[in-house]
C-alpha cells in the first residue's frame, strides 16, 4: 500500500438505491472523482460518480453497489489511489502519507522522535510525534513557524519546539 494515498472514505449509505455518503480528503473535495477507480485496503476497485453535495460530504454512486445494504456494508471503508495519478504538489505542500514516518529533530539537531500521524480537524494540520525521550506523544501544529524544514529525501523534519511555560 506504500504507493497508495488515502483520498477519502465511505461514511455510510445515502438513500435506498445504493448511493453512498463519501468523505473526500482532497483539498478540492470533488477532485476525488477525477483520479480514476479508487481502491480499498482489501484490493477492491470502485469507479465513482458524484451525484450531489450532501450533509457531511458528497453523494456518490459506486459501480456495482445497487442496494442500501451493499452501501451500508462499505461504511468506514477507506479509498486509495496510486500516487502517480495524483497531481504534483508545490514545494511547501505535502501528502500526509509522506510525512508519516519522518524523523523529527529539534533546531539544535537532537532527535525528538518520529511522526506517527497527521490530523486535520478543520483548523489546520497537526503532527503527532512519538518522542524518544517523553512518555506521551507530542501534538504540534504543522506550520512554517513550528516546522521550518521538511526534507523528504533525507526522511526528516526540523521542529522548532515552543517554549515550555511554567
Amino acid at each position: 500500500m506504500s504507493d497508495l494515498i488515502c483520498v477519502g472514505a465511505i461514511a455510510g449509505s445515502f438513500g435506498v438505491s445504493g448511493e453512498v455518503r463519501l468523505k473526500s480528503f482532497c483539498s478540492e473535495p470533488t477532485d476525488i472523482a477525477s483520479y480514476g477507480p479508487l481502491r480499498t485496503e482489501d484490493g477492491r476497485e470502485f469507479s465513482i460518480t458524484l451525484t450531489r453535495p450532501v450533509s457531511g460530504g458528497l453523494g456518490a454512486r459506486l459501480k456495482g453497489i445497487n442496494t442500501k445494504e451493499q452501501a451500508d456494508a462499505l461504511r468506514g471503508t477507506s479509498l486509495f489511489v496510486p500516487r502517480n495519478r495524483l497531481p504534483s504538489l508545490p514545494d511547501d505542500e505535502y501528502y500526509h502519507a509522506d510525512l508519516i514516518g519522518l524523523a523529527a529533530y529539534d533546531t539544535g539537531g537532537a532527535l525528538i522522535g518520529k511522526v506517527t500521524a497527521v490530523y486535520n480537524h478543520g483548523a489546520g494540520d497537526i503532527l503527532e510525534i512519538s518522542p524518544t525521550g517523553h512518555k506521551s506523544a507530542l501534538l504540534l501544529p504543522f506550520t512554517m513557524a513550528i516546522v521550518p524544514n521538511v526534507d523528504l529525501a533525507a526522511g526528516r523534519i526540523v521542529v522548532d519546539l515552543p517554549e515550555e511555560s511554567d
